[in-house]
C-alpha cells in the first residue's frame, strides 16, 4: 500500500503536465482570443464560475452539514474552473467549439490567480498557504501551457506529431490516478456514502449547470458551452491544491468522487442536448 501511495503524486504530476502540454499543442493564441471578444458573455461566464458556483458549493456544504473535509473538497471544485474536458463536451453537445476553447483557457488562467486569493477568505479556520498554491498552479499548469503554445506556433509539425501521444498519456494517467486514489483511500471513499457527499456532488453539478445555462447568452450553442463549462470543474487544479495544502485525504477523495459523478452525468447529458 505504501508503494501505491508513493505513486499517487507521480500520477498526478503526469496527468497535469500532459494535459496542459496537449492542450497548448492543439491551440493557437488566435483560437483562444477571438471567441472572447464578446465582453458581456465573458463577464457572465466569470460571474457563473467565480461567484455563483463557489457560493453554491458553500451553501450546499452548509445545508447538507457535510464534514469539513468533504465541504473543503466541494469548495475546491467550486473555485477551480477551466476543465480540459470542456471542448470534448461542447463537441458532443454541438455547442460553440471556438467559445469552448477560449473559455476553457481563460477560466483556467484566472483559476491560478483566483484560488490562492479566495481560499483563505472562504476557509478562515483552515490554514492554507496562498503563495504555495499560486506557485504550484503557475509552474504545473501555466508554464507548460505557455511552452506548448510557443512550440505549436514555431514548430506546428512537431506539435501535431506529439499531441496524440500526450493525449494518451493524459488519459491513462488520469485513469491511473483515480484508481490509485480510490485504492489507497478505500475506507474514505466508502465513508462518503451516507454522509451526504454524493448528494452534495449531484446537487452541485445540477446547480452549476443551471447557472451556466441561465447566463449563457441568447443563443443555444453558447448556453450549452457555458452550462457544461460551469458544471465540469478543473480536476487538475483541485487535486493539486487538495493534495498539497490539506493533510486530510478526505478532501481529495471528495474531489475524485464528484469528478467521477460529474463525468458520468455530463457525458450523456452532452449527447442529450443535441436531441433536445
Amino acid at each position: 500500500m505504501q508503494i501505491l501511495q508513493k505513486l499517487v503524486p507521480i500520477a498526478l504530476l503526469t496527468f497535469v503536465l500532459s494535459s496542459m502540454l496537449a492542450m497548448g499543442l492543439s491551440l493557437t493564441i488566435g483560437q483562444i482570443i477571438t471567441p472572447l471578444r464578446n465582453v458581456r458573455l465573458v463577464v457572465l461566464s466569470m460571474v457563473a464560475n467565480f461567484v455563483l458556483t463557489p457560493l453554491a458549493a458553500i451553501g450546499l456544504a452548509a445545508l447538507l452539514r457535510l464534514d469539513q473535509p468533504f465541504g473543503v473538497g466541494l469548495l475546491l471544485l467550486g473555485t477551480a474552473a477551466g476543465a480540459p474536458f470542456l471542448p470534448k463536451l461542447a463537441q458532443l453537445a454541438k455547442g460553440n467549439l471556438a467559445f469552448a476553447v477560449g473559455l476553457m483557457v481563460l477560466l483556467m488562467v484566472i483559476t491560478v490567480g483566483y484560488l490562492p486569493l479566495v481560499l483563505p477568505v472562504f476557509l478562515p479556520g483552515v490554514s492554507v498557504n496562498p503563495t504555495k498554491i499560486a506557485s504550484s498552479l503557475f509552474f504545473l499548469m501555466l508554464v507548460p501551457l505557455a511552452v506548448a503554445l510557443a512550440v505549436n506556433a514555431r514548430f506546428p509539425a512537431v506539435a501535431a506529431h506529439t499531441k496524440p501521444l500526450l493525449n494518451r498519456i493524459s488519459n491513462l494517467s488520469l485513469i491511473a490516478l483515480v484508481l490509485l486514489l480510490v485504492v489507497t483511500n478505500i475506507k474514505n471513499v466508502l465513508a462518503v456514502f451516507g454522509t451526504g457527499g454524493i448528494l452534495a456532488g449531484l446537487l452541485f453539478i445540477a446547480v452549476a449547470f443551471a447557472v451556466g445555462w441561465w447566463l449563457g447568452g441568447p443563443t443555444t450553442d453558447t448556453r450549452r458551452v457555458l452550462a457544461l463549462g460551469t458544471a465540469q470543474r478543473n480536476i487538475a487544479a483541485s487535486l493539486v491544491v487538495g493534495s498539497q495544502s490539506f493533510s486530510d485525504p478526505k478532501v481529495v477523495v471528495m474531489v475524485v468522487v464528484v469528478m467521477i459523478v460529474g463525468l458520468l452525468i455530463l457525458m450523456p447529458l452532452s449527447r442529450m442536448l443535441v436531441k433536445g
